[in-house]
């Protein structure tokens, strides 16, 4: 039976840590020149009505890697939903490939394509969920701090898609998550009320960037406008200024923390020069490592 992998909550958290686990090996291996084509003759897919430097060279590669073949295939080449429907490309792209990855808009896409698609789908990317990203960023963390319980994570900024992800896996492994940002700004309540449901992590939402980043051990940003929000871009700026990181903001935190930025970074905004090149920085670690918990996500999802 096919799995499909929208939100981090479609693993429990043994398999997450198993992810873990299989990206750690299979990075060993790609860092030793040892072969592993997994899904030697497979073809994935790869739908974008956003676009990206490190969500396409990251799969496109670890497909690749694998043994195997991403297929890019560009906002204009399918229309998704104009052109032709969600449901007629799932299905098509179905009988082609053996598995859709798909950074996109609405989350009702990555949705369809999974309701209709005879092979596992994998969110690239949804306005509300990011959970690639996510899974390397803890992988990142695991190999800098060692563990992943006992810990508290800030993120600092918008309550995005990259936000709720967070959520998401407060919800499968145990740790602290504060969420620093401005009122009206908040992360998506549902996905909350269900992280805090399972009563396995403390999460808090707090509108002081300060009380956020307090003894913690990890610091996370993102953009102020995302995507689709240009047109707010100058309000953001102005509503976010208070949420940079910056060293004053990170003489709060944790005297070893390390810091985070899922990128593209905005430089001068939401994190300066001298924190994002500084020594509490693994921006560029966290980058890679996308690649690596991605193939494990592909072998999971497609090994036969």
């Amino acid at each position: 039976m096919k799995r499909d992998f929208l939100q981090i909550t479609d693993f429990s958290q043994d398999e997450i840590v198993g992810l873990f686990e299989l990206a750690k090996e299979l990075k060993d291996k790609t860092k030793q020149g040892i072969t592993h084509h997994i899904l030697k003759g497979q073809t994935l897919a790869m739908l974008f009505q956003k676009p990206s430097t490190r969500t396409r060279v990251s799969f496109e590669v670890g497909m690749y890697q694998l043994g195997g073949h991403g297929l890019y295939l560009s906002p204009a080449e399918v229309g998704l939903g104009k052109r032709e429907s969600v449901a007629d490309v799932a299905r098509v792209l179905s009988r082609f490939n053996d598995g859709i990855m798909a950074r996109v808009f609405g989350h009702d896409i990555v949705e369809g394509l999974a309701k209709y698609a005879d092979v596992p789908v994998i969110n690239g990317l949804s306005d509300l969920a990011h959970p690639c990203q996510i899974l390397g960023d803890m992988l990142t963390v695991i190999e800098h701090k060692g563990k992943y319980s006992d810990l508290k994570v800030a993120y600092i900024g918008d309550g995005n898609n990259v936000a709720n992800s967070w959520i998401n896996l407060a919800a499968r492994l145990p740790f602290t998550l504060y969420i620093g940002c401005p009122n009206g700004y908040e992360p998506d309540q549902q996905l909350l009320n269900n992280a805090e449901a399972q009563g396995l992590s403390e999460i808090k939402i707090v509108s002081d960037p300060v009380e956020a980043v307090k003894d913690a051990d990890v610091v996370y940003t993102d953009v102020w406008a995302s995507m689709g929000q240009e047109e707010e871009a100058a309000v953001r700026e102005k509503v976010f200024q208070p949420y940079q990181v910056n060293s004053k903001l990170l003489s709060s935190a944790d005297k070893e923390c390390i810091v985070l930025h899922c990128l593209p970074a905005h430089r001068g905004s939401e994190i300066t020069d001298e924190v994002m090149d500084g020594p509490h920085s693994v921006v560029f670690d966290e980058a890679e490592n996308r690649l690596h918990i991605q193939k494990a996500i592909l072998v999971k999802l497609m090994a036969k």
